[in-house]
């Protein structure tokens, strides 16, 4: 057994037994579906370990997840964030700042995601990082003789009918801003975007929402090529076995941090606090990425964890890979409009 996480087992123990005191009870958390958070083994562990039931609910996109925090105030007890949405729920009063010091584990997270400046405000800490990756693309390894360097590969004439796209208005834009060199959450030039995202039109072979759809498309050989997460990559990989491979370009990706954070008025804050911190705790994020497939864990000990060989230490924890990362922000509202006119003008095109 990996001597750290015998040591991390024993460390979570003691945990566990200081906070055995403390009324057993149900938390809700509020994330997308199928996202670490709801793994029933986990769930089953952190009930052994706390005494506490966890609930869920879902959300389908940011926005509805926003809409949720607004109106059932008191209902939840951890959220998901985007990291590029939690200002955004900070300055709407619908979040809390957090007391780091009463999560034991959020001392291993790496500085430059503990101290995200979307996630700490004013010096106080409205998320706690939890795990972050990349957006991009993924080839059907069976279809090239090796791994295209450029994003210019969507275009290519090769691949006609057969790229995978995400039906989502900002990941499109921001995926045509890299394509042309503009900054991702403030793009110079919409019109040169429009014009890119139109060229598209001959090599959609359809749009893709979920990870489901992305893994039934790619069985049955309709991709080629198709954008899509770093961690989902993994697991299509790993669980699945089709053959994949998630590229990183030479104009870069998109670069995502997810956060765990409090809404105003949770019922059971203490309760929340032992969540996060069994989130991102080594013990937790090892099993979740060897057994099922996640994201690149925030927490550093989480990553030593891993094996060698796994997905997030040799890609994600390349420094050359990372450093061509493009991380999302917050984008203004009249921007992010612009941006679903244009996703929409261009699905219009794409019907004609």
């Amino acid at each position: 057994m990996n001597r750290y996480l015998t040591a991390a087992s024993a460390a979570l123990a003691i945990f566990a037994f200081t906070a055995a005191p403390s009324a057993a009870d149900t938390i809700r958390v509020l994330n997308w579906q199928g996202y670490g958070t709801d793994e029933d083994w986990s769930l089953e562990m952190f009930e052994e370990k706390t005494g506490h039931k966890v609930e869920h609910e879902y959300f389908n996109s940011e926005q509805e997840m926003l809409t949720k925090l607004r109106t059932n105030p008191g209902t939840y007890d951890v959220v998901l964030i985007n990291s590029a949405f939690t200002p955004q729920a900070a300055k709407e009063g619908l979040i809390v700042p957090i007391d780091t010091a009463k999560i034991p584990n959020a001392a291993d997270l790496t500085p430059e995601m503990r101290n995200n400046p979307n996630l700490v405000i004013d010096g106080k800490t409205y998320g706690v990082a939890w795990v972050w990756g990349a957006t991009s693309f993924a080839i059907n390894t069976e279809k090239f003789d090796k791994a295209p360097e450029t994003i210019e590969v969507l275009w290519s004439g090769d691949f006609a009918d057969k790229v995978g796209w995400r039906d989502d208005a900002v990941e499109a834009v921001q995926m045509a801003a890299i394509a042309l060199g503009q900054d991702i959450n403030n793009p110079s030039d919409l019109d040169a975007i429009r014009e890119k995202l139109h060229a598209l039109k001959p090599q959609i072979r359809t749009f893709w929402t979920s990870e489901n759809d992305w893994n039934q498309y790619m069985s049955s050989g309709e991709f080629d090529v198709a954008v899509y997460w770093s961690g989902s990559a993994s697991r299509s990989a790993n669980n699945f076995g089709l053959p994949v491979e998630f590229v990183v370009p030479k104009e870069g990706a998109i670069g995502w941090l997810d956060g765990l954070s409090v809404p105003k008025d949770a019922p059971n804050t203490d309760a929340a606090y032992e969540f996060i911190n069994w989130m991102i705790d080594p013990e937790f994020y090892v099993k979740w990425d060897t057994d099922v497939g996640a994201p690149a864990s925030a927490n550093a000990k989480a990553m030593a964890g891993l094996p060698e060989d796994a997905f997030n230490r040799t890609v994600l924890g390349n420094s050359a890979v990372t450093s061509k990362l493009k991380f999302m922000g917050p984008i203004e509202d009249d921007m992010r409009e612009k941006m679903l006119e244009l996703w929409q003008e261009t699905k219009t095109f794409y019907q004609k």
